[in-house]
């Protein structure tokens, strides 16, 4: 399990999506700035999660969002939830390990 899956599963919930993927790479400074793009609201409709980790490796934010697409089937929140059931803590495990992957 990655550590932003741990963060985001954690009880009590304290994270979104968005939130546990920037806190489980190490980045507690940008935990504020994710805080409204959990639920469908980041920008754009993206996942929190994609949004995350694009945000967190911006040159590699298509190649991120890309791989998410391919792996998940989409990258809104509303095609992730509704149509797919994709489970919120799949997508977090998924962004977090895509932008390790470009962070090293």
């Amino acid at each position: 399990m990655n550590r932003a899956l741990e963060v985001f599963t954690a009880v009590p919930r304290q994270h979104n999506c968005a939130q546990a993927v920037v806190s489980g790479l190490g980045r507690d400074d940008l935990k504020e700035a994710m805080g409204a793009c959990g639920g469908g609201h980041a920008p754009g409709g993206l996942c929190g999660a994609l949004h995350a980790a694009m945000t967190l490796v911006p040159a590699h934010a298509e190649e991120i969002r890309k791989e998410f697409s391919s792996t998940l089937g989409a990258e809104t929140c509303r095609a992730l939830k509704g149509e797919l059931r994709v489970p919120c803590p799949r997508c977090v495990e998924t962004a977090a390990a895509l932008a390790e992957k470009y962070l090293s």
